[in-house]
């Protein structure tokens, strides 16, 4: 996209400065609990792949890891605000247009991972309406392959449709391993399907757990 560097992939001060600020947000807007936080790598890049509930996902994901930050990818038309565009780029978001191809967001994409960086993705490309998980689309499988990524699968899960105040439930699964998504430089257009198909049946698994006992 237009104004956006692609060129270097950077993670700045902003990021960890805002992560209190964050906190507070969360438990002003609501109950959260995370669980499986052992099974976050703690070093090296991969794939972070969460069904998407609200706009706040990200935020909610990256505060349940420490000491590491996410890059996540957002539809250009947040970053068509020069306001909105300077706050998410300090935060590692970078834009891509969504039902394109955009091979510049793609490409820059695999680098994070590639350079031993966390990428943040949601396979339903959009937010659910029911506040249940959807279809996966390719990408997430599409990037893995090309990044020879492990993915680590997150579900967010609310049983009161996402009302203010009320308990979500933010866990963390094990990480699914490149070999396992049986993907290949000859992978074909159904094989990734397939792939990115596994991985949000996955997150399906880790929603259906619910909350915590």
């Amino acid at each position: 996209m237009k104004g956006f560097d692609y060129s270097q992939i950077k993670e700045g001060n902003l990021y960890e400065r805002l992560r209190p600020v964050g906190k507070v947000i969360e438990k002003c807007l609501y109950k959260i609990e995370y669980a499986g936080l052992e099974n976050i790598p703690k070093d090296g890049g991969y794939i972070i792949a969460s069904n998407h509930m609200c706009a706040l996902d990200p935020v909610f994901i990256a505060l349940g890891i420490e000491d590491r930050q996410l890059h996540f990818m957002g539809k250009k038309e947040l970053f068509e605000n020069s306001f909105t565009k300077f706050c998410l780029s300090k935060l590692n978001g970078f834009p891509i247009v969504r039902g394109g191809a955009d091979s510049e967001a793609l490409n820059y994409a695999i680098r994070i991972v590639k350079e031993g960086y966390i990428l943040g993705m949601f396979p339903e490309g959009t937010r659910s309406k029911d506040h249940k998980p959807g279809r996966a689309k390719s990408g997430v499988a599409l990037i893995a392959k090309e990044a020879k990524a492990d993915v680590l699968p997150v579900s967010i899960y609310s049983s009161d449709d996402m009302k203010k105040h009320t308990k979500l439930t933010i866990r963390f699964g094990e990480v699914i391993p490149f070999e396992k998504l049986g993907l290949n430089d000859d992978s074909s257009r159904d094989d990734i399907k397939e792939a990115a198909k596994f991985v949000m049946n996955e997150i399906v698994k880790l929603w259906e757990m619910g909350h915590c006992e």
